[in-house]
């Protein structure tokens, strides 16, 4: 194995001083016309190759932004990544991007990995609780943001959506349309699964005629989705649910496939409404096309990194906390109003 070509070897091959060679590279001005060729010459017959980390860290400055998300196996987060990584080219900055995939230790791990990147920034949305290793890398000048979870002590700004009034939208919307017997069907260890419960649960206590199942899964997943969904589905009628709120549309997906596949299946939305929360692409395009919250993840992504850039160039600019309010996206799979 060669060693890699040196700036060393660059101004031996040019005939120059190394210190030249730097000029040519991060200074041409001062440079004259005759040595920059010469320098460029050497450069591309040795396939010279900048090592850019170094030279960040000798100038104290980096060009990249971290970003944790939550789960890449669900493509509302993907959208996020690449909304997020769109905004940074804008700006002449690049990202790399690390799934914590709901693990603890990956996501310390990330973290701990972007600080010995030395990178200006970080984006995350949280799994566990690290809000103190977070404070940590502020305090040693790395900006953070928080997406889809906001700060517990207003100390770092974030960018998240309203789950708690999300919950409440998806089930006055089954309400609507005479559902009574409601299922929430979602994964419990996240802060947006807890919030979006309130929601719900906020709109059966107005409601003493409905009654309301949680259904807890694994993790939220296409196929433990599709689980719940042909266990309903084996239920005798009236013990089964009139209307499923799905904590995001990965699992609404795979209810449906459960309730309309199996050796019995159920009739979407003539014998159960189902609504997902987060509006991603694949939902409009489903064989019964889903009722969905839109979670706003272009937006909330776009957002987040102009907080992390104003931060960037302002460390005593005041913290934000930005809260959008969803939406719902009404299609074939809640049917229409009573």
């Amino acid at each position: 194995m060669t060693n890699a070509v040196s700036m060393r070897d660059v101004a031996l091959r040019a005939g120059v001083s190394i210190g030249t060679v730097s000029n040519a590279l991060n200074r041409p001005d001062r440079v004259s016309t005759t040595s920059r060729r010469r320098v460029q010459a050497a450069i591309e017959a040795l396939g010279f190759v900048r090592n850019e980390a170094a030279r960040q860290l000798r100038r104290g400055e980096s060009r990249t932004v971290g970003f944790v998300m939550l789960d890449g196996k669900n493509p509302f987060f993907m959208e996020v990544a690449r909304a997020a990584e769109d905004r940074l080219a804008e700006a002449g900055l690049v990202m790399t991007l690390g799934d914590s995939a709901r693990d603890v230790d990956r996501e310390r791990g990330y973290l701990d990995l972007f600080e010995e990147l030395r990178v200006q920034g970080i984006l995350i949305s949280p799994y566990g609780n690290v809000d103190e290793r977070l404070q940590q890398l502020a305090s040693r000048g790395i900006g953070v943001v928080l997406l889809n979870r906001q700060s517990s002590d207003g100390r770092l700004s974030s960018v998240s959506v309203d789950d708690v009034a999300g919950g409440r939208l998806a089930v006055e919307h089954l309400v609507a349309r005479g559902r009574r017997r409601i299922a929430f069907v979602g994964s419990e260890d996240t802060s947006q699964f807890a919030e979006r419960l309130i929601g719900v649960r906020q709109v059966i206590a107005m409601n003493p005629d409905v009654s309301l199942e949680i259904v807890a899964i694994a993790a939220p997943r296409v196929l433990e989705g599709r689980k719940v969904g042909v266990e309903i589905a084996s239920r005798a009628p009236a013990e089964r649910p009139d209307g499923i709120f799905a904590s995001n549309d990965v699992v609404a997906m795979g209810l449906l496939q459960g309730l309309t596949v199996g050796p019995q299946p159920i009739r979407v939305p003539d014998e159960i409404a189902l609504i997902g929360y987060d509006d991603i692409d694949f939902a409009e395009s489903a064989v019964v096309p889903l009722t969905s919250v839109r979670h706003p993840g272009v937006t909330i992504a776009a957002r987040a990194v102009e907080l992390l850039l104003a931060e960037a160039n302002d460390r005593d600019r005041p913290k934000q906390q930005v809260v959008y309010r969803p939406e719902i996206i009404e299609r074939a799979s809640t049917g229409a109003p009573s």
